[in-house]
Formats: C-alpha cells, structure tokens, sequence
C-alpha cells in the first residue's frame, strides 16, 4: 500500500512520452516539463544515479539493477500521482512491457500519450553520437541495441495520444503538444 501525501482537489496528468531510442523524447520529456511546470520522471535518468552508485557496473538487456529501474520508476510515477503531481514521464514505453504497469495508473491520473516519432536511421545516427558523447550512456546496453536493427512497439492504448514528428524540431510544435497535454 502505497503512503498518501496529499488529498488532490483534481485528478494530475500523466504525461508519458514515449518513443524508440534517439527518438528525442528526453529533450522533449524536459521541454514539456518546463512549459506544464511539473516534474520529468526518466527511466534513464533513474538507471544513470542508480550505476551512479554501483562501481565496475557492466550493462546487458533486462539485468537485475535494469529491472529495478524498471520497478522504482513506476513507484516513482505512482508516489507523484498519489500526491497529486502530474507528472511527465519519460522513457522507450515499449506496448507489451509498459502497457500493463500504466493501466493502473489510469485510476490515479489522466493519461496522455505523447509519441516521438522519426526515421529509424535518423534515430541510430542520433544514438550513436550521444554514445559518443554522453558518459552516462555507458549504464545502457546502447551498443548492442543499436548494432542491428531495433524492433520497437509503440503504445497503443485507448487514451487520448499525439505523434510528435522529431526529424527537425517538433511537428506539431511544442505548443501545440503543452495544449494537448493540458486539455482535460
């Protein structure tokens, strides 16, 4: 049972931002943020302190500190929407492992789903040179991921959702997307 901080006097929005990798959907996770004026919860974010953390850590799929990120996310989430906070959270939200532990949110918070979408190769390219770049990447198992190609599932669920295209800035413009995540 989860401890209850807050009595909300409206229902938060959960804002999830979603997409494959290098899809953009970190910077837009943060831009969205700061225009709702809420807190980004990132599943990435949340891996990066917790390797942080762990000294000589070595990344593969679906290891054991990847599945507590996985699970301290959506405790995360779920704290903030019990508090009333909406949120915006961030991460690949692939349907058939994420879909199951976002539909109990649904009784907590109003869902909206904001998808990144770009060409898969513009994608690999971005990746790769944040790989390049980025030293907190190395707590992702990046290297493999990106080695062949990516399979990747979108979310599909009855909630209102936007595609964002993100080849060059973001298509509908990031004031649209606020006022798609603001609408009740």
């Amino acid at each position: 049972m989860r401890p209850s901080y807050a009595a909300p006097v409206a229902t938060p929005t959960l804002v999830v931002v979603s997409g494959p990798g290098g899809s953009g959907k970190t910077t837009l996770a943060h831009a969205l943020a700061r225009a709702i004026a809420c807190p980004v919860v990132s599943r990435d974010e949340i891996k990066e302190g917790m390797v942080a953390a762990t000294p000589g850590y070595v990344p593969a799929a679906d290891d054991p500190l990847a599945r507590a990120t996985y699970r301290l996310f959506f405790d995360t989430v779920a704290l903030l929407l019990g508090g009333g906070v909406t949120v915006v959270a961030e991460a690949g939200f692939q349907h058939h492992r994420w879909a199951p532990e976002l539909q109990p949110l649904l009784a907590t918070a109003r869902l909206k789903v904001v998808r990144c979408v770009v060409a898969d190769e513009v994608a690999r390219r971005r990746a790769l040179a944040r790989m390049g770049t980025d030293p907190a990447r190395a707590a992702h198992a990046d290297a493999g991921w990106f080695s062949g190609p990516r399979p990747f599932t979108p979310l599909q669920l009855e909630v209102p959702t936007l595609d964002v295209g993100t080849a060059d800035g973001w298509d509908p413009a990031l004031d649209d997307v606020v006022a798609f995540c603001r609408r009740p």
